[in-house]
């Protein structure tokens, strides 16, 4: 169980300080208070008239928690906008690939489609991994010109 907060004697901290600092003190350290330590903690409350047991969860919560949960969040969904722009660049991006080489579509698909490093697809070709990051970086700017000019 977690230690309860208590909020420091600040007549013994500050033997000078008037009752308005005083009392300005004990209201910022309770707000801190609530900030830290209430919103955070889940809270069991025990009835003794009917001995039901009824638990408040936390206002702040995990996001871990909530996916957990299945909590949707509103900024979730997309726009119908964002749709249709995502489906006309994968359309551009489709069309783009298409204009590469077998040999070089055989690599972008090697590296991010099925996710080889390009010291494993270079094992596989048969050829150094400096060769293959050469052209790798030689097909994305092919790609890239391609796009630029969709």
């Amino acid at each position: 169980m977690a230690k309860a907060y208590r909020i420091p004697d600040y007549r013994k901290m500050y033997p000078d300080a008037g009752g308005e600092v005083i009392s300005l003190l004990k209201t910022t350290e309770r707000k801190m208070q609530y900030q830290e330590y209430d919103l955070k903690m889940e809270q069991t409350i025990v009835s003794q008239e009917d001995q039901t047991i009824t638990t408040i969860p936390s206002r702040e919560d995990s996001l871990e928690r909530l996916a957990d949960q299945e909590v949707q969040f509103a900024g979730e969904t997309e726009s119908v906008e964002e749709t249709v722009l995502r489906k006309i660049q994968y359309a551009q991006l489709h069309k783009a690939l298409s204009l590469l080489s077998d040999d070089e579509r055989e690599l972008i698909d090697r590296l991010f489609f099925q996710g080889q490093t390009e010291r494993e697809a270079a094992a596989d070709m048969g050829i150094y991994r400096n060769a293959i990051h050469k052209r790798k970086n030689r097909i994305l700017g092919k790609l890239k010109n391609f796009l630029e000019n969709f």
